[in-house]
This record gives C-alpha cells, sequence and structure tokens, in this order.
C-alpha cells in the first residue's frame, strides 16, 4: 500500500504536464504507466501532425471561431477561451523553453508554422510528421528527473477507490462520493496494491481500440472512461467519435495514420481514375472538417464499389516530401508504396473521442478527490468534432489547470487513513486467451458495423443488446479470474462500448462525429 498527495493515471502529454506543473508547486506525485518505459503507447506519442502555437497573423479570436466552426457550434465557449488564451503560453514554457522540442523551424530560424484542415491561418508548429513522439519524449525525460515525482511502471489501474464502496467504515456511504486513490496492478509482481492519494487525475487517454478500424495505440480502450463511470462519475458527448479520414489501407498493415498535414501540404483525395470528389461534399473540399471528409470517402467506397480511396501528393518536390513526412514515407515504402510516386490506398478509422468524462476549467469531475485531463475528458472544447491539432494543445493546457486546482484544493482533501482501505481480493482461476481474442473481435465489429461512421435505431438496438449480453459474460469470469492486464482491458473495454452506444442511441440529432440515417 503506498500513499501520496497526486496519483496520475498515464504518461501521455495530459500526464505527464500534470506532474510536472503539480511537482513544480510542491506535491508529491505518483503517476502510473502500463508500458515499461513512460510515454510509450500513448496517444501522444503515436500524433503525426502538430500542435497549435500563436503565429504572427494570428488571434485568440480567430483560433475560437475556428473551433467553434469545426465543433458545430456546441463548444463551451469558456472552455475554447481558456485553450486559446493560456494554451500558447503553455506551449511556449513547457514545449519550447523547459522541454526544448526541436519543432521545425524555416531557414532563418523561425518556427514553420503549416495549415491543417478547417483552420484560417497557418498556426501548426511540428517535428517533421512525428511531433507527438518529440513531445512525448520532451516531457518524459523532465519528468525523469524531477526529484518530486515517483513512477511505477508495467502497472495497470484496476479500479478507483471510492469513500463508502471501498472503505470499512459502513458510515461513510452517507457521505458523498469522494476518489481516494485507485487499485494498481503491478505486473511484475502479480499483485494488487491500494495507491491512496488526496487527488488521483485520469490521463489514460482515448478509446480507439473499441472499434475494428483505428489509428490508435493498443492501450486506448476506454480504461479511464471505464473507471470513473462504474465510480459514477458523469460523462457526456461520447456519441462523438471522430474518424480519421486517412488511415493507411492494405492488407498486411496496421491503419497507420496518414496526417492531415498532408492534406494541408496539398494532398488531394482522389478515386481510383485519380478523379478528385471532395469538392461535392464540402466547400473546403479536401481541407472540409474531418467527420465530412471520412464521410465523403465511405460514400465514395460504397458507390464506386471499392475498398478504399487514394491519396495523392505526387506533384510534390520528392526530396521535400522525404523530409517532411520522412516517418509516413518510410512507413509506407515498408509496404511497397513509394508516396513521391505512387497515390497512397486509405480508409476512415475511429480516431479520437470528443466526448469523456464531465470536467470544468480545472479538471474537476463531480466526484470529489477526481479529475480528468486528455481525451478521456470532455472539457467542451471539441463540441461534436474536434478541429485538427487541438488535442495536445487541450492536454497540456488542462494539465496545467487539473495541477494548480489539485494544489489549490489539497487542504480540502486530507490524506485518506491507509487501515480504512479495503484490500484487493486475488482470485485464481486462468482464462483462456481465446477467449479473451474472441470478446475483442465481437466487440470491435459491432461497435465498426451498428455504431461507427453512420447509425441508425436499429443498428444502435442491435449493438445495445450484443454488448449488454457479452458484457455479463466478461464480469461473470472477471470476478473468477486471475487478474492480467489483459482481462483488465477487455473489462473496460465492453464497458466504454456500451457507455458509447448508449450515448448514440440517446442523441437522434446528426451533428459532427455523430451521424444518423434515421
Amino acid at each position: 500500500m503506498q500513499e501520496t498527495d497526486l496519483l496520475i493515471i498515464g504518461t501521455g502529454a495530459a500526464g505527464c504536464a500534470t506532474a510536472l506543473r503539480a511537482a513544480d508547486l510542491g506535491l508529491a506525485v505518483t503517476i502510473v504507466t502500463t508500458s515499461r518505459e513512460p510515454g510509450e503507447g500513448s496517444n501522444t506519442s503515436w500524433a503525426q501532425g502538430g500542435i497549435i502555437y500563436r503565429s504572427p497573423d494570428d488571434d485568440p479570436r480567430l483560433l475560437a471561431a475556428d473551433i467553434q466552426r469545426a465543433g458545430v457550434d456546441i463548444c463551451l465557449d469558456e472552455a475554447v477561451d481558456l485553450l486559446t488564451r493560456r494554451g500558447p503560453e503553455i506551449v511556449r514554457d513547457l514545449l519550447i523553453e523547459r522541454c526544448h522540442v526541436p519543432f521545425d523551424r524555416d531557414e532563418a530560424g523561425d518556427l514553420d508554422f503549416t495549415e491543417e484542415a478547417a483552420h484560417s491561418r497557418q498556426r501548426i508548429i511540428h517535428m517533421e510528421d512525428a511531433t507527438g513522439r518529440a513531445i512525448s519524449q520532451g516531457l518524459v525525460q523532465e519528468v525523469r528527473k524531477h526529484p518530486g515525482i515517483r513512477m511505477l511502471t508495467s502497472a495497470t489501474a484496476v479500479d478507483l477507490i471510492m469513500r463508502g464502496v471501498n472503505t470499512l467504515d459502513p458510515q461513510e456511504v452517507y457521505h458523498r462520493p469522494r476518489c481516494l486513490g485507485a487499485y494498481i496492478f503491478l505486473e511484475d509482481r502479480k499483485e494488487v496494491i491500494p495507491v491512496v492519494a488526496r487527488e488521483t487525475v485520469l490521463a489514460t487517454g482515448g478509446l480507439g481500440q473499441i472499434y475494428l478500424h483505428t489509428t490508435n495505440p493498443r492501450g486506448a480502450r476506454g480504461d479511464g472512461l471505464a473507471m470513473a463511470y462504474r465510480a459514477g462519475a458523469r460523462v457526456i458527448n461520447l456519441e462523438y467519435v471522430q474518424f480519421h479520414p486517412t488511415a493507411l489501407f492494405h492488407r498486411l498493415a496496421p491503419r497507420f495514420l496518414l496526417s492531415e498535414s498532408m492534406r494541408g501540404e496539398g494532398a488531394r483525395l482522389v478515386d481510383r481514375s485519380g478523379r478528385e470528389f471532395m469538392q461535392k461534399y464540402h466547400e473546403l473540399g479536401d481541407l472540409a472538417p474531418r467527420d465530412v471528409v471520412a464521410r465523403g470517402i465511405q460514400q465514395e467506397m460504397m458507390e464506386q464499389g471499392e475498398d478504399c480511396m487514394y491519396l495523392d501528393i505526387t506533384d510534390k518536390d520528392p526530396d521535400w516530401l522525404h523530409s517532411r513526412f520522412p516517418f509516413i514515407s518510410a512507413t509506407c515504402l515498408q509496404y511497397g508504396i513509394d508516396i513521391t510516386k505512387d497515390p497512397v490506398p486509405v480508409v476512415p478509422a475511429a480516431h479520437y473521442s470528443c466526448g469523456g468524462i464531465a470536467v470544468d476549467l480545472f479538471a474537476r469531475t463531480n466526484i470529489i478527490g477526481l479529475r480528468a485531463v486528455g481525451e478521456v475528458s470532455c472539457t467542451g472544447v471539441h463540441g461534436a468534432n474536434r478541429l485538427a491539432s487541438t488535442s495536445l494543445l487541450e492536454a497540456i493546457t488542462w494539465g496545467y489547470q487539473a495541477a494548480e486546482g489539485a494544489h489549490a484544493d489539497l487542504a480540502l482533501n486530507p490524506m485518506p487513513r491507509l487501515d480504512d482501505i479495503t484490500p484487493w481480493q486475488l482470485e485464481q482461476e486462468e482464462v483462456d486467451p481465446t477467449l479473451i481474442q474472441q470478446d475483442w473481435l465481437v466487440i470491435k465489429l459491432t461497435m465498426w458495423n451498428y455504431v461507427g461512421l453512420v447509425r441508425s435505431s436499429k443498428r444502435l438496438t442491435r449493438a445495445l443488446k450484443i454488448l449488454r449480453e457479452l458484457q455479463f459474460e466478461i464480469e461473470s469470469f472477471y470476478r473468477r479470474a486471475a487478474i492480467t492486464e489483459e482481462i483488465i482491458g477487455l473489462r473496460n473495454g465492453v464497458q466504454t462500448a456500451l457507455a458509447v452506444t448508449h450515448s448514440a442511441f440517446r442523441n437522434r440529432t446528426s451533428r459532427g462525429g455523430h451521424y444518423r440515417i434515421d
């Protein structure tokens, strides 16, 4: 059993930014990651395109207008205002000046700004086509050397510790729900320990792995969302799942993301014959918001009976292409595709959850002592559809806000008593890996076919029936099973899939990432 002022679950940009700011303010911080190397496998490390900064001709009001337009005008005004005012300052202070992230620069040594879909200005800075990896490496390096931060690796959060649920005093059930930390599975020791904390921050990333096709890493299965949901946290806007329009389509390749920056730099979406088609779906053509582009590609695939469409950037200088998109170029070459000569086959894939655990401007949830940052949260910034390159900016902004809020509220949340926490009971029954694989396949196919790019009442009703029955089976063997990282993930995955489907079923209005044909 361990104790800490601030427990952070996740080591992406949001978790690391929270940890650094909180430790700078004097809090004792413990940060938990499922990976052996922090940052590996996080959504941040897979991000390609870039992060919003402030170019010389930009203005916070222009950025706010672009965010609202992409979010179909349901973004929360005060959240957008906070992001546009404070976000670029944190990029400068944290990423450029402290972490020394090597963003690309022009011949004069100035930051190189690019434009992405639905932006009215060139305001995005990048490090080639591997911006997320560079940001992750810089943040993790700072976290590692900070004396106020303790790190638990190869450690998976199982469930939140809740007052009145996981405490021995029966009188505590009458108090408001309060999070007291989390039960953490230590993979190397095959042991579950309680880590108690004055404040707990979920920074667990996204949920793309509940879909058959996704650009997300393996661990993005909704862990934090599921834990918070079981604890009674309010979740909102889960129906607004953003599908990235352009993921590499190849029978031997994972659905590797082809950055929106490619279209920002002039790549065109075409069919097999080389005909452009996006202009008939939106006046911005290839630079339309992601949900419009994704549905446009899917519609063309259906009308033409094709398995994919194509992204063509072959009219650009080959040397420039290799230097601007080295990671994409090298990855495509592995599968026999030369982006300087060949249009790249692409399909849409689940990419980003615009909804999540409802939080305020200081990342507080409706549960005392529990905050959420990054993709697992819903700040209101993204509305019904996220504007490109806002996610990393939101992650570090709310990371700072969460840390400062936790520091200010620390006196209100005394350290939980260790002897009041219910110990974890380990079970011993082995689970057949084939069952886990089969259950995951059911989840992924159900979500892709019935809760994907295009939805209807009949499809969503079918999905709810399948997922409810599956959840009952999974919970039954989970309670008897010897705990593993895989069984934890499966339990969280089916809970997350159900939560997304419920939200989609309740909302009968097509908007942004939620598109219903009925």
